[in-house]
């Protein structure tokens, strides 16, 4: 090697060591959240958090509430989906649902075109190149040929969320997952003006507020079940579906988790997707 290819070799080195650091620190401050009395009950779902290919223990959480409610037509739907790398339905691939992707962003699009080719041409994933608005929305998962009653439905565009789910009314999805803005704490009703042309800027400006997401929850028929301990993501689902598998805890109150983004650290290998073979 040259002295340049040593310094670059060193430099991979030192970022994996760091990375790898960061992950244990991240672990050792998750094990020491659940050991708090908050989370004692063996019903609480953030005991389960896992990620395969989401964010931050979204994986385990869904797992978990299909595990206590059953499936039905396996059919998720999400939008933003990303890349289709790193998100909350990614994983239920492998455990063989079918379901619809949506995004705007075209690298993006030839992301997941490439890396799913194989799903994609089995029809196990449809995926739809499209900018949401409430005016479209149902006109999308029509397209799509969404079932009445997916089982999941993931909400997660960085800005008018709120308005997207409260006008879906042509579909019931069995479980809902929606990102919240944790910055307005958890009593707090606040929702981002609609804007059918937001684009996320990066700043706190997005969303509404876990207490504002609960509110129209309860309105269309559903209860709050847990936010992720990174506290992006909540999780709800449909009245009739609650059992007492899950705590009578459902206000934003009870399940408020701060936004802590040192659980959102990038893992020491990354998560990519590739032709696969079940056996």
């Amino acid at each position: 090697m040259n002295e340049s290819e040593v310094m670059i070799h060193l430099q991979r080195i030192n970022s994996f060591h760091l990375q790898n650091q960061l992950q244990i620190q991240s672990a050792l401050l998750r094990n020491q959240l659940l050991a708090s009395s908050r989370y004692a009950d063996p019903r609480c779902l953030n005991r389960f958090e896992y990620e395969i290919f989401s964010q931050c223990g979204e994986d385990g959480i869904i797992n978990e509430i299909f595990n206590r409610i059953g499936l039905t037509n396996r059919y998720f739907v999400e939008f933003g989906a990303g890349n289709g790398i790193q998100n909350n339905s990614a994983a239920l691939i492998l455990r063989n649902w079918y379901g619809l992707w949506i995004d705007a962003d075209p690298k993006n699009a030839e992301i997941i075109q490439n890396k799913y080719k194989q799903v994609i041409n089995r029809r196990q994933l449809t995926f739809l190149q499209a900018f949401i608005t409430t005016e479209n929305i149902e006109d999308l998962f029509k397209q799509a040929d969404v079932p009445q009653e997916p089982d999941l439905l993931s909400v997660d565009i960085d800005g008018n969320d709120y308005w997207i789910w409260k006008n879906i009314v042509s579909f019931n999805p069995r479980v809902v997952i929606c990102e919240y803005n944790a910055r307005y704490g958890p009593d707090l009703k606040w929702v981002m003006r609609y804007n059918p042309a937001h684009q996320w800027n990066g700043s706190s400006y997005y969303g509404a507020s876990l207490k504002s997401l609960e509110l129209l929850a309860s309105q269309k028929g559903y209860r709050l079940v847990a936010c992720n301990l990174a506290g992006i993501n909540a999780f709800f689902i449909r009245g009739d579906l609650f059992t007492e598998q899950f705590t009578s805890l459902s206000t934003s109150e009870d399940h408020f988790e701060p936004q802590r983004s040192f659980l959102m650290q990038e893992p020491v290998q990354r998560p990519d997707f590739g032709p696969f073979e079940s056996c």
